[in-house]
């Protein structure tokens, strides 16, 4: 294959989400959300075989301790894949090792990554890349309304049932102060692990922003029976498959279940949308009383330099770190005296 390079602004936009494969995480609008809170530059690619389109390639550079790096996409991201939209009958492998000689000789690139839905491990593997995986669950939104919601454990149904019976109410927000509100909620999630949010409210703006207008993203609001917002949720979606980007509530609140209660409004509403697959957004064995089931994506990565790979995996240590140390300090700071 070969690869040729086009212009962030003046791309087809329209012809490229006409592809069967193409995900929320591939739009004009992601990109630029990704751009926007990752410095980072946006990189779009066109594959051609034999004088033909084969499909296309979308990722963003950025540099990380002096490195210039591909990604497709990158921890940190919060943007679980990127990858390819390539046109039946086209290799996935062949268009990784194609963009992987436009990383090193065109971008100039030392590390580089990707993360595909459509990937399967040996695309990678035959090519050298260092092979992982993005480990998630997903839900079939193909099933009826009923098998969904018997799919789910029967603790899970009762506290469905018991939200609506208690006067919960669920409401879909396009309101600018969504963000706020979202991220004080996760702040109370992330403190009763001692923790602190792994993202600022600035990255909650910035995807409101991008995306809310889109109509390719669902901001959920539940409310209490008395009207106050107990419990929030982000969830992106486009084509076939919609996503599980976050979840807040209070913990005040969670005595009407209202996470319970937004996940069951979330599969129906994407579900009416044409939506097939419903991911979960990562790990956590807790999802697994809404009866989905594992689901992994593979992730591939490469360095020019061997060194290049250990500092990656360094830098995600400290980060960890770094989030276990901050939440410890918070817990200490707001610890009564004595």
């Amino acid at each position: 294959m070969q690869c040729r390079i086009l212009d962030f602004e003046t791309v087809d936009w329209n012809a490229l989400d006409q592809f069967p494969d193409r995900t929320v995480f591939q739009t004009r609008e992601w990109l630029r959300f990704i751009s926007e809170t990752q410095k980072a530059v946006p990189v779009i690619v066109e594959l051609q075989e034999d004088g033909q389109l084969a499909g296309y390639f979308s990722g963003l550079t950025i540099k990380k301790f002096g490195v210039k790096v591909l990604g497709s996409s990158f921890p940190g991201w919060t943007t679980p894949y990127v990858g390819f939209n390539l046109l039946p009958g086209a290799s996935r492998s062949a268009a990784l090792a194609a963009v992987e000689q436009l990383a090193w000789d065109d971008l100039k690139c030392i590390h580089m990554e990707v993360s595909d839905p459509y990937f399967a491990m040996e695309d990678g593997e035959k090519l050298g890349f260092t092979c992982g995986s993005y480990t998630s669950y997903r839900t079939d939104l193909r099933k009826s309304d009923d098998e969904l919601f018997n799919g789910m454990d029967s603790a899970c149904r009762r506290c469905v049932r018991k939200a609506e019976k208690s006067g919960v109410t669920i409401e879909e927000a396009h309101d600018a102060a969504f963000a706020d509100e979202y991220h004080e909620q996760l702040k109370d999630v992330f403190a009763k692990q001692q923790l602190v949010p792994t993202y600022d409210v600035e990255r909650v703006r910035s995807l409101v922003k991008h995306l809310e207008p889109t109509g390719r993203v669902l901001l959920l609001r539940a409310r209490d029976p008395e009207g106050k917002c107990i419990a929030t949720g982000i969830f992106p979606g486009f084509n076939k498959i919609a996503e599980f980007w976050g979840n807040a509530s209070l913990r005040s609140g969670q005595i009407w279940r209202p996470n319970e209660y937004i996940q069951w409004y979330v599969m129906r509403y994407w579900k009416k949308r044409g939506v097939e697959v419903y991911d979960w957004g990562g790990e956590g064995t807790y999802k697994e009383k809404y009866g989905c089931v594992p689901h992994q994506v593979p992730w591939f990565t490469k360095s020019r330099h061997q060194i290049v790979g250990k500092l990656r995996d360094e830098a995600k240590k400290m980060f960890q770190r770094k989030q276990r140390l901050l939440g410890w300090l918070k817990t200490e700071k707001e610890r009564p005296a004595g």
